[in-house]
């Protein structure tokens, strides 16, 4: 028993001999020179600098000049010179394959406090589990703490972070339920303002439904890192109906601003005839006012006339002389007998008078 007991122990140390061998022939150590981007750091190993690539994670594009800055990219490289800053040391464990095909050293990196950095960025979010075959050491803890960023909806998972996928689709959501559930329009700039909210809506939404179903080998795909293939399926199927919806609502929506328009059209001519009816009329009536005044200022001229006229007749007859006291006649006591009248003197000495005369004028006697 005692010699099976010493072979076993004997197995063991072997083991363990042999492993720590290989182990330490499959790392190193270094100091940190710089951080280049938020899964590439250049790390000092015995006067030598390397560039590091972290192994089984991925990290959005900042430094490639062909491709524009991905979203959380910065943010990504910021927590790798947190967690590495210049100067601090590391252990770096490789696997397999200890070089890409840029000539990078690919690793595991531990930082001073002995945490697995690869599985630190894709716990916060920054970074999705990546393979290049056959370097898998890493790939088990960097995928459960991308889980965990999962569940907790951090870094590309948030919907608060205004680039991320889960971002879009939300604030398409929030911005379609916004624009549909605008107050009813009732003049024409009010239907026209509701639409061009719902048009706005409808751009949002319709960039996120082009990124949920575009493909997933593009250079986008760290972005769609945050929803499994079912779940992406999913948003779609149900943002693309929304998008549906909100069309039809802005259909609606313009035909209620062209109607609006209209009936405001209408309005406003009737409103001009009005304003022109009522000018019409009170010019009439200036008219009728100015020519009544004239009438009343002549009569008014003519009555002070007639009294200035008036009172200068009284004014003459005032100063008219008196006339002498008007004697009364008293007829004489005896009644007054006229004269007989005288006889008529003779027009023609030896006239008779007239005479008559009998026919054949032989005889005549007086008339």
């Amino acid at each position: 028993m005692r010699k099976l007991a010493i072979a076993a122990a004997t197995s063991v140390v072997l083991a363990a001999t042999t492993w720590a061998v290989a182990t330490a022939a499959n790392a190193d150590s270094g100091t940190v020179v710089r951080v280049i981007d938020g899964d590439t750091v250049v790390v000092s190993i015995n006067n030598n600098d390397q560039t590091i690539r972290l192994l089984n994670i991925n990290t959005p594009e900042t430094k490639d000049p062909n491709k524009p800055t991905e979203c959380l990219g910065p943010e990504a490289a910021d927590h790798l010179k947190d967690v590495l800053p210049v100067g601090s040391k590391v252990r770096l464990e490789f696997d397999i394959e200890r070089h890409d095909k840029y000539g990078r050293t690919l690793a595991g990196v531990f930082n001073a406090s002995n945490q697995l950095v690869n599985a630190e960025i894709a716990r916060r979010g920054l970074g999705v589990p990546m393979v290049v075959e056959p370097n898998r050491k890493f790939l088990p803890p960097i995928e459960e703490a991308h889980q965990e960023a999962r569940a907790a909806k951090a870094g590309l998972f948030s919907e608060t972070v205004e680039c991320t996928l889960p971002a879009q689709v939300a604030a398409a959501s929030a911005a379609l339920t916004a624009a549909e559930n605008a107050a009813p329009a009732t003049t024409s700039s009010g239907a026209g303002a509701n639409a061009t909210g719902l048009a706005a809506a409808l751009v949002t939404a319709k960039a996120a439904r082009d990124l949920l179903s575009a493909s997933r080998d593009t250079e986008h795909s760290i972005v769609w890192a945050a929803y499994e293939s079912a779940e992406a399926a999913g948003k779609l199927t149900a943002l693309t109906a929304r998008i549906t919806r909100g069309e039809s609502a802005l259909s609606k929506v313009k035909d209620q601003e062209k109607s609006l328009a209209a009936a405001e059209k209408k309005a406003e001519e009737e409103r001009v005839a009005a304003a022109a009816r009522a000018e019409a009329e009170r010019k009439a009536a200036e008219e009728a006012a100015a020519v009544a005044k004239k009438a009343a200022d002549e009569a008014a001229a003519a009555e002070q006339a007639r009294a200035a006229a008036a009172a200068a007749e009284a004014e003459r007859i005032r100063n008219i002389p008196a006339a002498p006291p008007v004697q009364q006649y008293v007829p004489p006591a005896q009644q007054y007998v006229p004269p007989a009248p005288a006889a008529p003197a003779n027009p023609a000495p030896g006239y008779t008078g007239p005479r008559c005369y009998a026919p054949g004028g032989k005889s005549w006697r007086p008339c």
